[in-house]
């Protein structure tokens, strides 16, 4: 069977794609693991696109898996491109979910408003305390400081430009839920128009949380380009 590893997104892990994994068992053998900082693994020294990157090719090595075909969704689908751009030969295919591709100064602000730990403890006591289980209770508020840090970061500077997605020759499929309140399709159809083989794919009734897509669909999608 061929290989699929799933990337999870930002202050997720990847227990949250565990659904996922088990519908695909069927078809291939399935790979996921946790970024540095999330799920309860330490923090590395930097905490960037670049270093989740560094992540999964440790993870790759590790498991003796010369090249995977991709699952990204939200920010693993922006370290699957990136991996990708910088290292080809470790990336077949290529699909991501819900990526949040455009960083600008004034999107960045916006977005770390919702990293806010006391805010969240405060409103969302349930998340919060989700968020403790899942990264433990004293590093989940240290992963939403630097998610944050790095979102700004990203403002300043995204580590994917257009002209790098042009150059990217995998086959992708760009998928976007189509009531995503975080994505837009717009910034989703410029890249999917950049890459050198890729298309558009939208999940119907699904929100931006994995936990808020159509299983079925997303699986039917992977399966039927994989």
């Amino acid at each position: 069977m061929k290989n699929i590893l799933l990337l999870h997104g930002a202050i997720g892990a990847k227990d949250q794609l565990d659904a996922l994994k088990e519908k695909l068992k069927e078809n291939y053998n399935v790979y996921s693991f946790n970024f540095s900082g999330h799920g309860k693994e330490v923090f590395s020294e930097s905490f960037d696109i670049e270093q989740f990157a560094e992540d999964t090719l440790s993870y790759l090595s590790s498991n003796n898996l010369e090249q995977v075909d991709i699952f990204g969704y939200s920010m693993g689908g922006y370290v699957a491109l990136y991996l990708a751009k910088h290292y080809p030969n470790k990336v077949n295919q290529i699909i991501t979910l819900g990526t949040k591709f455009k960083w600008t100064p004034e999107i960045a602000k916006k977005e770390v408003k919702m990293l806010n730990a006391a805010i969240i403890e405060a409103k969302i006591p349930q998340f919060a305390q989700a968020l403790s289980e899942r990264h433990g209770s004293k590093n989940w508020k240290t992963l939403l400081s630097k998610t944050a840090e790095m979102m700004l970061a990203m403002g300043e500077g995204s580590p994917l430009l257009l002209s790098d997605y042009q150059n990217i020759s995998h086959n992708c499929k760009i998928m976007l839920a189509d009531n995503d309140e975080m994505v837009t399709k717009e910034e989703t159809l410029e890249v999917a128009d950049a890459l050198l083989n890729s298309r558009l794919t939208t999940i119907n009734n699904s929100k931006h949380p994995i936990e808020k897509v159509d299983m079925d669909l997303l699986v039917k999608e992977i399966v039927g380009m994989i």
